[in-house]
């Protein structure tokens, strides 16, 4: 648009109009002083109307790189300048929308005149004041007084003419179906960053809420949380998680009072659908989420079952301080890290030092204890940390039968320690029908599946894990592994190289790899992923021992015998990587040493799910081998 064109256009919303050639607002008619800035940041919001106007555009356009200000201070100061003359709030906006991580957003309807041409047909307004002694103001002629009704009237009637047309046109339409949906990091208004567990935790509960509905597929936590603090369009997000609409927000919390804002956005268009700021004591917390997520549901049309209607209802009053550090516990649970484990079990312990009846808390105890004794992190042994798993996923079961979460819990225990296979079975059931959208669920169910020898279920299983946590590196990189079971080769490979483009530095990735080429006998690829893997799992005694394996296949029987020393030596008497040790042994065809290594993983209770890895394969036809898979409770 030329520049004298562009002076010459005003906009009109409301009882509002932005005139650029006078640079005034006005109301009713009546100018409403606006400085410069403010105008100037409104006058862009207004030329996009309806689209997301970025924090960096505003910037750019009005914050040359030349001007030393504080542009952030600035611009907030605009902002709230342009709210209080047009009488708008933050948190209910009928013009201005704060876009959270992103920018400002113009709501209303925006009308674009010609300044000139409404010149022309609006008598001027002459004030009172201005009017000289001798000053008259003509009067309408006899002709000029009916067009003053007969105009208005006919607008007045094309008006509600568009207005019927348009119901008429909407109520033939459908609605597309809303049925995926991610939660964006909410953003914390608080300027500590310490806080950004309370967001994070907010987040999760959200999540968690909203996961609980099966007709609505809810984007897990790992994949959301890869976009903390992004700054890619909407619709770009909406297609890399597959999702329809998106929900984000803001979280702000000042002592014990807590305030939630939600807003819910077509993502294909980034076209805004709702908006709701809900508030609340911190102790209510679990029942403001609720509310979100009962809003959210009553907008896309999801029909809620009297279960799941009952889940949304069903909120607890909890203990401020127990909650705070249950929020904490689940932060550093997610990082899935030793050190982080750590941290989350002291949490957890102070969320129930503060709370004995918190099932919850209990709850987040008997994951982190399933992930201690896990050989990924192996911080503690399985007979000290899984028999701790399961009591506290039992006392949070008795607290509150209804916790997806614990069920999985319990049913990962049942599985990987007890050997009750099927009493697993139905706990893995309830977990999933009580929280359909809970990915943790999905994953550890296909394990469970291929203990049954169920692989091909075991696969479909996975892959509702990966629907719902897309962006998860370790289900990406477990869907390859089940693959290798189910000896889908070159499926596997394509699968790994996939997760290996998400990250090239994830070791599990390069491990999982190797184990195709193993099995399509491509030795060289496959010394040269777990080269990878073993430098960048520090020295993971599973990757070391898939690395001896692969030397042992290509003929380097002294590079394996190396190896393996390396691992006897990392052997204690609490825990001596049997499983491991056993599978050199297997590949150097020595059947008699790898079976006194698996029986001392046997009475250190390993995870039986070690006995389906293809390092065993050698011994699968020999007896005593098949006595071990018959004691852990496997079927032949």
């Amino acid at each position: 648009m030329p520049e004298d064109d562009h002076l010459r256009k005003s906009f009109r919303f409301g009882v509002f109009e932005l005139d650029l050639r006078a640079a005034e607002l006005r109301k009713h008619g009546l100018r409403v002083r606006l400085q410069e800035q403010p105008l100037q940041v409104l006058t862009v919001l207004l030329q996009h109307a309806g689209e997301v106007v970025t924090r960096e555009d505003l910037q750019r356009k009005l914050w040359p790189a030349d001007t030393f200000v504080d542009f952030d201070h600035g611009l907030n100061k605009a902002i709230n300048k342009i709210r209080d003359a047009l009488s708008d709030s933050a948190e209910s906006p009928r013009f201005v929308e704060t876009v959270a991580r992103r920018g400002y957003r113009f709501v209303a309807e925006v009308k674009t005149i010609d300044s000139n041409a409404a010149a022309q047909q609006l008598p001027a307004q002459v004030h009172p004041d201005r009017l000289n002694q001798g000053d008259k103001i003509a009067k309408p002629s006899y002709v000029q007084r009916p067009l003053r009704w007969i105009l208005p009237l006919f607008a007045l009637l094309i008006v509600l003419t568009s207005i019927a047309a348009w119901k008429f046109r909407s109520a033939r339409q459908v609605t597309p179906a809303i049925r995926s949906l991610a939660v964006l990091p909410l953003e914390s208004l608080s300027n500590e960053p310490s806080q950004d567990y309370f967001a994070d935790g907010m987040t999760d509960e959200l999540i968690s809420h909203l996961g609980q509905i099966s007709a609505l597929r809810v984007i897990s936590r790992t994949s959301v949380m890869t976009y903390k603090h992004a700054r890619k369009p909407l619709p770009q997000i909406a297609r890399e998680l597959n999702v329809d609409t998106v929900v984000e927000g803001t979280v702000l919390r000042s002592g014990d009072r807590v305030r939630i804002t939600a807003q819910l956005i077509e993502a294909s268009s980034d076209k805004h659908l709702w908006s709701q700021s809900y508030e609340g004591e911190l102790q209510n917390t679990l029942a403001l989420q609720s509310q979100v997520a009962q809003a959210i549901a009553n907008q896309i049309r999801i029909n809620l079952n009297p279960q799941e209607q009952a889940a949304l209802k069903n909120v607890q009053v909890i203990n401020p301080q127990a909650y705070e550090s249950y929020l904490k516990g689940r932060y550093f649970w997610n990082k899935r890290t030793a050190d982080g484990l750590q941290l989350a079990l002291t949490y957890f312990n102070q969320a129930i030092d503060k709370d004995p009846k918190y099932a919850q808390a209990y709850s987040g105890l008997a994951d982190t204890y399933a992930l201690l004794g896990d050989w990924q992190y192996a911080v503690m042994t399985p007979k000290e940390a899984l028999p701790k798993a399961k009591a506290a996923a039992l006392k949070a079961l008795e607290l509150d039968d209804s916790l997806g979460e614990a069920h999985n819990s319990l049913a990962f225990c049942l599985d990987g320690f007890d050997w009750d296979v099927h009493a697993a079975d139905k706990e893995f059931r309830r977990a999933i029908e009580l929280n359909p959208g809970y990915a943790t669920s999905h994953h550890w169910y296909a394990w469970h599946l291929s203990l049954l020898g169920r692989y091909e279920e075991a696969i479909a299983e996975m892959k509702k894990a990966q629907d719902l946590d897309p962006l998860s590196l370790i289900i990406n990189a477990d869907l390859a592994e089940l693959l290798v079971l189910a000896h889908s080769y070159d499926a596997s490979i394509l699968q790994s190289t996939k997760t290996l483009q998400m990250d090239p530095g994830f070791a599990m990735a390069h491990n999982q790899l190797a184990q195709a080429y193993i099995q399509k006998h491509m030795y060289d690829e496959a010394v040269a992923e777990l080269q990878k893997a073993v430098q960048l799992s520090g020295n993971s005694p599973t990757c070391v021992a898939n690395l001896a394996r692969a030397d042992a296949a290509s003929g380097k029987k002294n590079e394996a015998l190396k190896l393996l020393s390396d691992l006897k030596k990392r052997s204690t008497p609490n825990y001596s990587h049997g499983s491991e040790i056993a599978t050199v042994y297997a590949a150097l065809g020595d059947a008699d040493e790898a079976m006194i290594w698996l029986q001392k993983a046997f009475d250190e209770r390993f995870n039986p799910g070690v006995l389906l890895r293809p390092g065993f394969d050698p011994l699968r036809s020999d007896p005593r081998f098949q006595d071990v898979v018959r004691r852990a409770g496997l079927p032949h």
